[in-house]
């Protein structure tokens, strides 16, 4: 459709303080709309937003998606995730085309972030 373009990705949890805030101090978002009451969180990046909705009937995670962030330095990444004490659960090298580190953030969403090759 003409005009129409993704604004945010939606992400229900039981936990929303828990999940606004490793996303905010871990991952680096900014809190751009904060509504307590309504247990929602609108995050932004450079160019995406993350919507974190506290819901008590959020279903577990199980792998059925996944949020990919692009970043221009993977290696800051890192140390921001490892001084958080996040597991870096895999991280990949495709020499060609990009890296990558997979982590699970704390309700067990699989997040990559990732950096194409030079």
């Amino acid at each position: 459709m003409p005009g129409t373009r993704l604004y945010s990705v939606e992400l229900r949890t039981a936990d929303w303080s828990r999940l606004v805030g490793w996303y905010r101090d871990v991952v680096g978002l900014r809190v751009a709309v904060r509504m307590t009451g309504r247990q929602y969180a609108l995050l932004t990046g450079d160019e995406g937003r993350l919507a974190i909705l506290g819901r008590s009937d959020a279903a577990s995670a199980e792998r059925r998606w996944s949020l990919a962030f692009e970043t221009a330095d993977l290696e800051a990444v890192r140390d921001r995730l490892t001084a958080a004490g996040v597991a870096v659960v895999a991280a990949e090298s495709e020499s060609e085309s990009y890296r990558e580190l997979t982590v699970d953030d704390p309700d067990g969403n699989r997040i990559r972030f990732f950096t194409w090759a030079r």
